[in-house]
């Protein structure tokens, strides 16, 4: 059976989702255990972040959306 176009892109979208989670569960999620953030525990940061954040992060890392510079002829 070959993989569909809509196929391939559910599995790019859960790719980015357990890319989230990860960020969510290391950067965001306060461990009972811990009483900090994976990442503060480990040195990595020493604020804690919230999602907010890491969108702006994500929407700066982006290229900024513009023009095509050319177009494909639709097939018709």
């Amino acid at each position: 059976m070959m993989p569909t176009r809509a196929r391939a892109r559910t599995f790019e979208h859960h790719v980015h989702m357990v890319a989230l989670y990860t960020v969510w569960y290391d950067l965001v999620r306060i461990h009972k255990t811990l009483r900090v953030t994976a990442a503060m525990a480990a040195g990595l940061t020493d604020k804690l972040i919230d999602m907010r954040e890491i969108a702006e992060m994500i929407d700066a890392a982006l290229p900024k959306a513009g023009r095509p510079k050319s177009y494909k002829k639709r097939a018709v």
